[in-house]
């Protein structure tokens, strides 16, 4: 998996949060959870997995939301700071946080009412595989983000120390399927790459926002989103 190493680094955990989601990067958080929330609610009681869990800022929402969360990571140091974090909120009763390997995941078959992964799918080389897995372990929903293809991630992709696996939606299509999942639903967001998001301050970063919300479910919006939220069930 693409940047397996430098996710692990305890250097990397502590400072993720901070230079991923302040300044703009707070409209990608909002927007992403909600994405989530969108997707699996209603969420009491419900046992759900996070495939790459990282800093758990997922996992505790869900958590609050009532339900029963496992989130499983390959970097220790990020469990860690997702264990502080669900300490801090009062809700480590309803989160498991499991160091392992989204390839062999340590679950029996059908185990979760759903699973997710955000931030995921454009690191792995073998997607077909871990959908597969994640498939073995849920009888319900998949639900997953991909970036695009068409975007202007392409444009900078090549700057980003670990590059991205870019998709269309004929490759998501053609996963889903052979995964034996149906498509429930997919939304489209964000015509600006999260780069440049994070990049400018929280008010810019609203604005710009604004401007493309006036395109949202035009056939352009939809094309060259950056990115897709992919919500799926088990035949």
């Amino acid at each position: 998996m693409k940047g397996k190493e430098w996710y692990q680094t305890s250097e990397v955990a502590e400072e993720y949060d901070d230079k991923r989601f302040s300044r703009g990067g707070r409209l990608i958080d909002r927007r992403e959870k909600q994405a989530v929330l969108d997707a699996l609610s209603p969420l009491e009681d419900k046992r759900v997995l996070e495939i790459a869990c990282g800093t758990g800022r997922f996992t505790v929402m869900l958590a609050e939301r009532g339900a029963d969360i496992t989130g499983l990571d390959i970097s220790a140091a990020m469990l860690s700071q997702g264990r502080a974090k669900a300490r801090q909120l009062g809700v480590d009763d309803r989160v498991e946080f499991i160091r392992g390997d989204a390839a062999r995941l340590p679950f029996p078959d059908d185990h979760f009412d759903a699973v997710f992964a955000m931030r995921f799918f454009h690191l792995i080389p073998d997607p077909e595989r871990f959908l597969a897995e994640m498939r073995r372990v849920t009888s319900g929903e998949i639900v997953f983000d991909t970036f695009n293809d068409r975007s202007t991630r392409t444009v900078y992709n090549w700057l980003l120390p670990m590059g991205s696996r870019l998709y269309s939606d004929r490759d998501v299509h053609d996963l889903v399927e052979r995964a034996g999942l149906d498509l429930v639903r997919a939304e489209h967001d964000f015509l600006l790459p999260y780069g440049f998001y994070r990049a400018v301050p929280g008010s810019i970063a609203g604005a710009l926002y604004g401007l493309e919300e006036r395109l949202e479910g035009t056939a352009a919006s939809d094309r060259f989103a950056s990115v897709s939220y992919w919500t799926t069930r088990v035949r």
